[in-house]
């Protein structure tokens, strides 16, 4: 008889790069709530620090970008702990820009940390899983849909999705799971200047039948259980929380005009 006590992730390590702030942190927490021995990796040492102890977890300093600080990480993890069962990459930034503006200025930092640093992520963190686990990409319904001047970041996610469906292949063998999450836009930090302009909101909201903007724990829930047993067959889709927008639209630049002008002809 199961252990009605026992919690989906004990016994478990997790890492969670990105996890200093945002979606990350709010991961982090759920796995450690869950039972998980947490990992927390990211840039700025301050921030890193206070969000591990805040959690109960063990911080690492990890430029995503880099290849080998991303091996350290996994030997790291490997050298504290013995084993690794959970990863998950929510490192991020958002921005936007028109094709007809994108430079290399823009472009490269974005390709770097949204696709080149997250299949970095799957490559050492896979090796580290000595008896099988789950890799857990938090995405974007912008790799999915299209999304008007986001070109280089949904152009980013479209590619680490495309290869989380090729690494669940090559993996899948020795039971490691490689699964990603389209998420729609969530309240965050990152995500704060658009959450204030209320016709941005009211243009998410006429494309999403649930009829509410996405909370940090519907991304949690969905990567925490995609992490965990209960997810044991499932492997190499993209899942989306989005409240069904996916069924319409991301709203375009002139649905939010429409609605910017909705606004001051009833102000």
């Amino acid at each position: 008889m199961q252990d009605s006590n026992r919690r989906r992730f004990d016994g478990r390590v997790a890492v969670v790069v990105g996890g200093s702030s945002g979606l990350g942190l709010d991961i982090a927490y759920g796995l450690a709530r869950e039972g998980a021995q947490v990992v927390i990796a990211a840039r700025d040492g301050e921030r890193l620090t206070g969000a591990a102890e805040a959690v109960g977890a063990t911080p690492i300093a990890c430029d995503l970008t880099n290849f080998a600080s991303l091996e350290a990480l996994a030997a790291q993890t490997l050298e504290r702990f013995g084993r690794l069962d959970v990863a998950v990459n929510s490192a991020g930034f958002e921005q936007q820009a028109a094709i007809r503006d994108i430079t290399p200025e823009t472009l490269e930092p974005m390709v770097a940390v949204q696709f080149t640093g997250a299949v970095y992520f799957l490559r050492h963190m896979a090796g580290a899983m000595q008896g099988g686990g789950a890799i857990v990409t938090i995405s974007s319904l912008t790799g999915v849909l299209v999304a008007q001047n986001y070109a280089a970041y949904a152009g980013a996610k479209a590619g680490i999705n495309h290869v989380t469906r090729i690494a669940a292949s090559e993996y899948g063998p020795d039971g490691i799971r490689v699964n990603a999450i389209a998420a729609s836009v969530v309240e965050t930090p990152m995500t704060a200047h658009l959450f204030s302009i209320p016709a941005v909101q009211s243009a998410f909201l006429e494309q999403t039948p649930l009829g509410r903007m996405s909370e940090p724990s519907d991304v949690t829930s969905a990567a925490l259980w995609l992490a965990s047993d209960e997810a044991s067959y499932v492997t190499g889709q993209i899942l989306a929380v989005d409240g069904g927008t996916s069924t319409r639209k991301l709203p375009s630049n002139d649905d939010v005009a429409r609605h910017l002008n909705a606004g001051r002809d009833t102000g």
